[in-house]
C-alpha cells in the first residue's frame, strides 16, 4: 500500500522553524512534500500576487536527516498551488497542512491569515486541509525565537492521523486548530465554531516625515470576553484555554433562508 503523501507550508517562509516543526511532527505519517514562500507572508490570506513563477529547491535539516524542499516567491496560497501543478505533476496529496504558524488564527480576521489561505487553497482542490496555529507573543511574526513547539506539534500530528483515516462530513473542508502557549499534549481540544468577533485591534504608529505621514499598522489583541459567543474559537482559545478545533467551509454563503432574504429584499 502506497504512503499517502502529506504537503507541508507554511506563511512565514520556508525557513521557518514552525514550518520543520510541522514536517517532524508528521514525516512518519508518509511521504512529506515541503514547499513554502521564500520569505514571511503573514496576512496575505489566499491572494495570488504576481510572481516570477520560479521554483527554488533547498535542504531542511532534521536532526541528522536532509529534508528536499521547495520555495517560491509568492503568498502561501500559490506556494500550494505549485506545489501541486507543478512538482507533482498535479497528483493530488492525500493532505494539505499549514502551519506551525507563530500566532492565534481566530475570530473574523481569518481570511487575512496567509495560514488559513494556504489550507483553503488546498481544500479548493478538494484536498483534506489542516491549519495548525500556536499562540506567541506578536513580536514573533516579524522575528523568529524560541518556541516550545511540542503541544502544536502534538495536536498536529494527531489531527492529521485523524484526517488521513476520516472522511469528514461534506461542507467541512478545512480543520483550523489554535493551540494557547499554555498547552501541553493532555490539554483538552474542543470542536468550536469561529467568532464573529475580531479578536484583534487595529492601531497606526505615525510617523513624521517633512510634510508627510508615514503610517504602519500595528496590532492587538482587544476583544471583551464577556462579549464572546460561548461556543467560539475566541472563547476556548482566550477564555477556557483549550485548544480550539474550528471546521471551516469553502461556502461562505450566510446560513439564512434564502427565499425569506429574496422575499424581504423584493418587497
Amino acid at each position: 500500500m502506497k504512503d499517502p503523501l502529506i504537503l507541508v507550508t507554511n506563511d512565514d517562509g520556508i525557513y521557518s522553524p514552525g514550518l520543520l516543526a510541522a514536517v517532524e511532527a508528521v514525516i512518519h505519517l508518509g511521504e512529506v512534500l515541503v514547499i513554502a514562500p521564500t520569505h514571511q507572508q503573514t496576512s496575505m490570506g489566499r491572494s495570488f500576487p504576481p510572481t516570477d513563477g520560479v521554483i527554488h529547491q533547498t535542504v531542511l535539516t532534521l536532526g541528522e536527516q536532509r529534508i528536499e524542499a521547495f520555495h517560491v516567491d509568492g503568498s502561501p496560497a500559490q506556494a500550494v498551488l505549485y506545489g501541486i501543478l507543478l512538482l507533482n505533476n498535479g497528483y493530488k496529496p492525500d493532505l494539505v497542512i499549514s502551519g506551525i504558524n507563530y500566532g492565534e488564527n481566530i475570530g473574523s480576521g481569518i481570511t487575512i491569515s496567509g495560514t488559513v489561505g494556504a489550507a483553503m487553497q488546498g481544500a479548493s482542490l478538494g484536498i483534506p486541509a489542516l491549519a495548525v496555529s500556536l499562540e506567541t507573543a506578536p513580536e514573533f511574526h516579524r522575528v523568529h525565537g524560541e518556541v516550545d513547539w511540542s503541544a502544536a506539534q502534538h495536536f498536529t500530528r494527531e489531527f492529521a492521523r485523524k484526517l488521513l483515516e476520516k472522511q469528514l462530513p461534506t461542507d467541512v473542508d478545512v480543520l483550523k486548530v489554535d493551540i494557547p502557549a499554555t498547552a501541553t499534549a493532555d490539554t483538552p481540544w474542543k470542536i468550536t465554531r469561529q467568532s464573529r468577533h475580531a479578536y484583534y485591534e487595529s492601531y497606526l504608529i505615525i510617523e513624521e516625515e517633512g510634510e508627510e505621514l508615514k503610517a504602519q499598522l500595528g496590532y492587538r489583541p482587544g476583544v471583551r470576553p464577556e462579549e464572546l459567543e460561548p461556543e467560539s474559537d475566541i472563547y476556548a482559545f482566550l477564555v477556557e484555554r483549550v485548544v480550539s478545533v474550528t471546521p471551516l467551509s469553502l461556502d461562505c454563503t450566510s446560513r439564512v433562508s434564502l427565499s425569506a432574504l429574496e422575499s424581504l429584499l423584493r418587497k
